[in-house]
């Protein structure tokens, strides 16, 4: 397993964690606004597992926050930059590398804001995580024929840090949880767990997806 995020330190307690586990992984950090760290990150897979199966594009940020009518076009630049801009350089070459040997999944973190509803003060936000939808639509419509799967989860609220910058009152964190049927937000394995459906070989028949993990997010209105 290949990793990498901006952070070295959180990448190297990362592959430790797996390591301690049993498993086997190599981190390299970088930025994923810079299209030279997506070849590299592509390249390392190949070095030193011989080809690349499976990617799962997750970085993201919250962006420049706040009245739409206020919000910088540096940081609206910013929040498409990371979220969908990032993501379709990841793909660009992951795929590259997958069609050589016909098959691959392709994975991308979108949201239910912008979705299923939003919020007022997110538009950066909203509309790159939105984005993500479509390039997961057309990307799986060019390179289904080569056997490449690409789908996108849509979560709602998990518990992150980004979640607590978001929401860090006890009376915000309680209206967000009453959003969703099962009167909770979710935990990251929760997460993980959707993801490794969609790259398993249990998900050989399912690309193009904008799979809801929201539980029950988008369809409460209690």
């Amino acid at each position: 397993m290949v990793v990498g995020a901006r952070r070295r330190e959180e990448l190297d307690a990362l592959v430790a964690e797996i390591e301690a586990d049993g498993g086997k992984a190599v981190a390299l950090a970088g930025d994923v606004r810079s299209e030279e760290y997506a070849k590299a990150l592509v390249a390392l897979a190949v070095e030193r597992y011989g080809k690349l199966d499976i990617a799962f594009n997750n970085a993201g940020t919250l962006g420049e926050a706040g009245p739409s009518t206020g919000v910088s076009e540096a940081g609206w630049n910013d929040a498409i930059a990371i979220n969908l801009t990032g993501s379709f350089l990841g793909a660009k070459h992951q795929i590259g590398e997958m069609v050589k040997h016909g098959s691959g999944s392709v994975i991308f973190t979108s949201t239910f804001v912008g979705y299923s509803f939003s919020f007022p003060g997110v538009a950066a936000y909203a509309a790159s995580k939105a984005g993500l939808i479509g390039l997961t639509q057309a990307l799986a419509a060019e390179f289904g024929p080569q056997g490449i799967r690409v789908n996108a989860i849509l979560p709602g609220a998990v518990d992150t840090d980004m979640y607590r910058e978001m929401n860090d009152t006890s009376e915000k964190q309680g209206f967000i949880t009453n959003l969703h049927a099962l009167k909770r937000v979710a935990t990251s394995e929760e997460l993980a767990r959707s993801v490794l459906y969609l790259a398993s070989d249990d998900a050989s028949f399912v690309t193009g997806t904008a799979s809801l993990v929201d539980g029950g997010a988008s369809i409460t209105r209690t």
